[in-house]
């Protein structure tokens, strides 16, 4: 009988070199918020230097989030077809290229040009890392190594904060691109020399020396050699079919629509979350230090509540640990304005709401790769992230034309704790897809999750 690699990863307990792997993801993605949240920290001094409007200071902020959008749409599907490894240098050079670029800049145009092809790369580097830490991981743990990946966007959100705290007062603004540039590029090379190319990309696609390659990376998983590639349904024939039409095949178009549909939601609702509650709380009796502390916390509270979700995950099915979540941070966002006079009692919700709402983003990640088949993973995955990305880029937007227009603040919350309500029942319809195409009888060999 031929043996399923990907199946013995499945039933095999985790080791060492596995979660050694899970770690480098971990600081990808570490190296991702850092690069993606860096204009928000020197926002005031570049605003200060250039004499900027809030229209401009706009530009600057969301064209990283349009880079991203793009990366994770049109970058990452090249992953199906060069490797996910590959992709990921690649992305790791443009990231890093660009914000040492950065550093240098003489105007605020030049400026979001780079950071829109900033986040090009960080968009690659987020889908990819993401479905590798999905495939190294076994059946049991996936959900927690995916979560745990997603810690890293928050440690480096919350360490750039504090370095831009320590390098803008003392070398100024741009001392904090060239620190990023010059991490990311530092991780480029530790990612050449420890990452390895992923099993499924290598089983599916099978490019020049792909047993070979297989053989070293299993052997490092104490599992043992083949004597040779086994024959997978992917390549008996149904090739012809393109990519982009198998995202949307019978039973897989309606997971591809509702993993759309939720990520549009989680980030529209995220994203209003994390830029406008600080404003909100200050327009509302908070000091600005209050005001921004909140913030702060929200963005901690991210790092526990995304190991927090894979913990959940890994004793009860994925899908509904993340209604689980959603229905908490819709209950979060209901609840955050109506404390925000307590000052105690806002930091704690804010704390709180922060942990839930970061473990929804968490779960997307974990749900998306499963869905998927190898030789379209990177594709889906990276088109889910990308569509969830314009919703990130339209909610600060309409958020502000709402209160342009005089909307109470305790009303647009209530409004955007609905949208995480819609995004349950999308995810509960999407687990309901998933389950009931893993029952049916088919070939172990033609899915590989």
């Amino acid at each position: 009988m031929e043996r399923d690699i990907v199946e013995e990863i499945n039933q095999n307990k985790m080791i060492k070199y596995q979660w050694f792997i899970i770690i480098i993801c971990i600081f990808l993605n570490i190296i991702d918020g850092f690069d993606v949240m860096v204009m928000a920290f020197t926002a005031p001094s570049v605003s200060a230097e250039w004499s900027l409007s809030g229209a401009q200071i706009g530009l600057l902020l969301s064209s990283g989030l349009f880079g991203m959008a793009a990366g994770s749409i049109f970058l990452a599907p090249l992953a199906d077809k060069i490797g996910r490894r590959l992709l990921i240098l690649i992305c790791l050079f443009i990231a890093g290229i660009s914000m040492l670029a950065c550093a240098f800049v003489p105007s605020h145009s030049t400026l979001a040009l780079l950071r829109f092809i900033t986040g090009v790369g960080v968009g690659g580097i987020l889908a990819c890392s993401n479905v590798l830490a999905s495939e190294y991981a076994n059946a049991r743990w996936r959900s927690l190594a995916v979560s745990l990946m997603s810690t890293g966007y928050g440690i480096g959100a919350t360490f750039g904060g504090i370095l831009s705290l320590t390098l803008i007062e003392h070398l100024g603004w741009r001392s904090i691109f060239f620190a990023g540039g010059i991490s990311t590029l530092i991780m480029l090379g530790i990612s050449a020399w420890l990452l390895p190319e992923s099993l499924d990309y290598l089983l599916a696609k099978r490019p020049k020396q792909a047993l070979e390659k297989i053989n070293t990376i299993i052997a490092r998983m104490q599992i043992s050699r083949l004597t040779h590639l086994p024959t997978y349904q992917n390549h008996q024939g149904k090739e012809q079919v393109g990519q982009m039409t198998k995202l949307f095949q019978g039973q897989q178009g309606l997971q591809t629509l509702c993993l759309w549909g939720a990520f549009f939601l989680v980030m529209f609702g995220f994203y209003f979350v994390m830029s406008w509650t600080p404003k909100i709380l200050i327009s509302m009796g908070m000091s600005p230090q209050q005001g921004v502390s909140t913030g702060i916390l929200i963005s901690v509270g991210g790092i526990f509540g995304a190991a927090l979700i894979g913990l959940l995950a890994s004793r009860i099915k994925i899908f509904y640990a993340l209604s689980l979540f959603l229905a908490l941070t819709a209950l979060g966002v209901f609840l955050f304005v109506s404390v925000s006079t307590q000052v105690n009692i806002a930091l704690a919700v804010g704390l709180l709401l922060g942990i839930v709402i970061n473990g929804c983003v968490a779960g997307l990640y974990s749900i998306s790769p499963t869905i998927y088949s190898a030789d379209i993973r990177s594709r889906g995955v990276g088109y889910a992230i990308g569509f969830g990305r314009l919703g990130a880029i339209l909610s600060p937007t309409i958020a502000g034309l709402f209160l342009d227009q005089g909307l109470a603040p305790a009303t647009l919350y209530a409004y955007y704790g609905v949208v995480f309500i819609f995004a349950i029942f999308l995810v509960l319809a999407l687990g309901k897809i998933f389950y009931r195409q893993k029952t049916k009888p088919i070939d172990v060999k033609e899915i590989t999750v």
